[in-house]
């Protein structure tokens, strides 16, 4: 009974006595002072002003508390504002402080706003905060070490942290873009944490973000019910994080991970989920990938060893309207180089699909990769072309105004790889064989050297696209190759056969198609054998005209996809400006003709104005040649106008009719001056 008077007498004092200690804070509490105080001491240790306009309160019991009203802080060496909170409230239990166990009830934040920005130089307005942290932690550390002491252990329990209504935002000056993430809210429930034994458990997690960015509004949640930590142990219950975007773009991806385990050094997580899909326009794309994960903490390693998944493209414009695409690789990342390697494997239809990767440096980034495929047919995948569509590299124009080629997604390219396929069909083109060196950088992309087999020949040569410009540059060399099959699936044109040499070495340069035929510049060469002209057949058309020598008038015919002028040999040069190829050196050799010419061809607006000159040389009766006799040694000159498709063949008779009467009153001149050369040799003889 004395005991319990004693301990009341002891805890009457102690209560007066904490009384009075708050009555006399109380009373010499000074608000204004405080601030003051406060704004000159972080003034002086950070360069930066802090300026206090709310009101600053505090409270006792049972806990120790303080409140702050509208509070801001400046960026270095300025009055600007870098960061900002509307009110905080930190509330402490006070008795356990005197055991160096800090409870707090709660920490509340609201209105949180700050802004990191990089400067053109690389640096952030953070940086001398974060310095000084660092100086500051690192001269404590020496100064314990050699005291030969340690940080005194505390024990923190918080019951629960609220961050409310935040807002952050990144601006780089090197680059012009700002990010702005708004409406942040963080929440956790019960925190617990020991310095000494190193020690730390989080209930009830939660995040939440909502911000805007490209044009898109974005929301970002985490959840995680339960996570603990320990020297030796680690693990945690279900965490997930889904992020939704919405505005030009739609997408929505769920990341989960569970049976987590592990421990300072290293933490397993047994199963990793990533449920993601994505809308624009018909256009649907919907991915679905699993895997473990072994992350070794201390030397920053992950490793994802077994990937499985599936990707699912789906477009009403494409021909079979969807693609599942099965999915199996592997992924290694060493985050203190930082670098990674990975490997990734599909099938889907008829082709299988293997890349392997590297990632040698991260930032920039730079990735090497190979990737094979055993047989492709890529037009079988992409919707057919429609009037008005978009061009391939371009964005759809306005009704009558040409897409323009957008080139820029090669500037913040860095590839050095190659590319195998066995099989490949592209824009109605079958090659096989075919191996592609690709590299990318500033800008540029080179395919080079690249080479592969196609109709009946080869294909070898360089091949460069520069975004800073929109130029383009080939260099391409065709050995052996058909080159009716070729032009007929490559442009839809049925102009010329044979087997032979194609030698293109041109540079060009435009915002479209239009403007890039246009500035076409460089040289070409052609050397063909036993082909054909199309659209006309000389030797036909000659005899057909034979008798109208008399009436002097040309002959204008249409080109006719039956007729053709059959050609041993053809060779010709072209010298190319301004998207026109001229040529002067034309020659083709058949058994009744020989065909040469000059003349322009206008690729950039797809038209021909061309003369060709059809001599009849020796010919044999047995081959028709009789019928083409009188036409012996005279030049028949054809010219060829208008646009490809619809090209129109002259001859010009009246010229002709001209040269046919040259011709025999050159062969009469001939056959005078050799009889009276017979007769001069009789008579001297004689």
């Amino acid at each position: 009974m004395k005991a319990v008077k004693i301990a009341a007498i002891i805890l009457g004092v102690l209560l007066l006595l904490i009384a009075g200690i708050v009555a006399y804070v109380s009373a010499t509490f000074d608000s204004a002072r405080l601030k003051t105080e406060a704004a000159k001491v972080v003034l002086e240790k950070t360069q930066r002003h802090l300026k206090i306009d709310g009101d600053v309160a505090l409270s006792f019991w049972p806990n120790v508390g303080v409140r702050v009203g509208k509070t801001s802080l400046s960026e270095h060496g300025s009055d600007k504002q870098f960061a900002a909170i509307n009110d905080a409230r930190v509330s402490v239990a006070l008795l356990p402080l005197l055991s160096k166990q800090i409870e707090v009830n709660t920490i509340e934040l609201d209105g949180v706003r700050a802004t990191i920005i990089k400067r053109r130089d690389g640096s952030l307005n953070i940086d001398d905060l974060l310095s000084k942290g660092e100086e500051k932690s690192a001269k404590k550390d020496e100064e314990k070490g050699d005291e030969g002491g340690g940080s005194t252990p505390t024990h923190i329990d918080i019951a629960g942290i609220k961050i409310t209504n935040a807002q952050l935002t990144w601006r780089d000056e090197q680059s012009g873009q700002t990010s702005t993430v708004s409406g942040l809210d963080f929440a956790t429930g019960h925190v617990v944490a020991d310095t000494g034994k190193q020690t730390y458990l989080v209930e009830g997690l939660k995040l939440g973000a909502k911000g805007k960015t490209g044009g898109d509004n974005f929301e970002v949640d985490l959840a995680a019910p339960k996570l603990a930590y320990a020297p030796d142990s680690a693990g945690g219950e279900r965490v997930t994080l889904t992020a939704k975007l919405s505005g030009k773009h739609s997408a929505t991806a769920t990341l989960t991970a569970s049976d987590i385990s592990g421990s300072a050094e290293a933490v397993k997580i047994g199963k990793l989920e990533l449920d993601a899909d994505a809308k624009q326009d018909k256009a649907a794309v919907a991915l679905k990938l699993n895997t473990a994960v072994d992350a070794q903490i201390g030397k920053q390693i992950v490793a994802l060893d077994k990937i499985g998944g599936q990707l699912e493209i789906t477009d009403p414009r494409m021909p079979m309207k969807s693609v599942k695409l099965p999915l199996s690789g592997r992924l290694h990342a060493n985050l203190a180089k930082p670098s990674a390697d990975g490997a990734l494997s599909t099938q889907f239809d008829e082709s299988k699909i293997a890349l392997k990767f590297d990632v040698p440096k991260f930032k920039p980034l730079s990735v090497g990769f190979d990737l094979a495929i055993d047989q492709l047919n890529v037009d079988k995948y992409l919707p057919p072309s429609k009037p008005g569509a978009k061009t391939q590299g371009g964005q759809a124009g306005k009704p009558g105004e040409e897409s323009k080629i957008d080139l820029s997604a090669l500037k913040g390219l860095n590839l050095n790889g190659q590319v195998r396929i066995g099989k490949l069909q592209v824009a109605n083109v079958k090659a096989t064989n075919v191996k592609l060196d690709v590299r990318a950088a500033g800008g540029k992309l080179d395919i080079a050297p690249h080479s592969m087999n196609l109709y009946q020949g080869s294909l070898t040569g360089a091949l460069s696209v520069n975004a800073n410009g929109n130029v383009v540059a080939a260099r391409e060399k065709l050995t052996g190759v058909d080159i009716n099959p070729l032009l007929k699936d490559l442009a839809d044109k049925d102009l010329i056969e044979g087997h032979g040499n194609v030698q293109l070495d041109v540079t060009t340069r435009g915002a479209t198609v239009s403007a890039m035929k246009k500035a076409l510049a460089g040289k070409a060469s052609v050397a063909l054998k036993d082909g054909a002209l199309k659209g006309i057949n000389l030797a036909q058309t000659f005899r057909e005209v034979k008798a109208k020598f008399s009436s002097h008038q040309d002959a204008v015919q249409q080109a006719k996809s039956t007729d053709k002028t059959d050609f041993t040999s053809l060779t010709a040069s072209f010298r190319i400006a301004n998207g026109i190829a001229h040529n002067d050196d034309l020659l083709a050799k058949s058994p009744f003709l020989r065909l040469s010419g000059a003349g322009d061809i206008n690729i950039g607006n797809s038209s021909i104005n061309y003369l060709a000159k059809a001599s009849v040389v020796e010919t044999s009766g047995g081959q028709g040649g009789k019928d083409l006799a009188q036409l012996k040694g005279v030049t028949v000159p054809v010219r060829v106008t208008g646009p490809f498709d619809r090209m129109t063949y002259k001859l010009e008779l009246a010229s002709l009719a001209r040269e046919a009467v040259k011709a025999k009153v050159e062969e009469k001149r001939q056959e005078i001056e050799q009889r009276a050369k017979e007769k001069l040799l009789k008579g001297l003889f004689k």
